[in-house]
């Protein structure tokens, strides 16, 4: 298992196929939502994965403060059929906190949450800032953490 966080622009085309394969494998295809997932903030985000042997194992994004929120944000988060109930889930939240408050030295993160994850991410250190609400016609929170 190799991690990686990258630029857009330093992703490898066949990379940013393989994000885009798995992304759209989960939230388009396994939860029946027909949505765009290419929603322009791609451009601007951060991108840490896990592969092996070429295929995603689990990824997620960081978007920049002021785009998706006023605050930094964790979003897209995936971890691909093949390699659930192993951890990658809990581990790649792990990383991408931990680069926030490392590298990018902030400190307030938030995320929009499935409501059915909301106990997963409690366990992660997540709070809920937000009644819930529909997102792509999925039940969300608005949920947050300040390390």
């Amino acid at each position: 298992m190799t991690w990686h966080t990258k630029s857009f622009d330093a992703l490898t085309t066949r990379e940013l196929y393989e994000i885009l394969k798995g992304r759209a494998d989960v939230f388009v295809v396994e939860q029946v939502c027909p949505y765009l997932d290419p929603d322009g903030l791609d451009y601007v985000s951060e991108h840490i994965f896990a592969e092996e042997n070429g295929n995603i194992a689990a990824y997620c994004r960081i978007t920049p403060k002021g785009t998706r929120f006023k605050e930094i944000g964790i979003g897209r988060l995936i971890t691909t059929r093949k390699y659930r109930g192993t951890g990658l889930g809990r581990e790649i939240m792990r990383r991408a906190v931990d680069y926030i408050v490392k590298d990018k030295k902030e400190r307030t993160i938030r995320i929009s949450a499935q409501a059915y994850l909301q106990k997963f991410y409690e366990s992660l250190g997540f709070h809920i800032a937000s009644d819930v609400y529909l997102e792509d016609g999925i039940p969300h929170y608005e949920m947050v953490i300040s390390n």
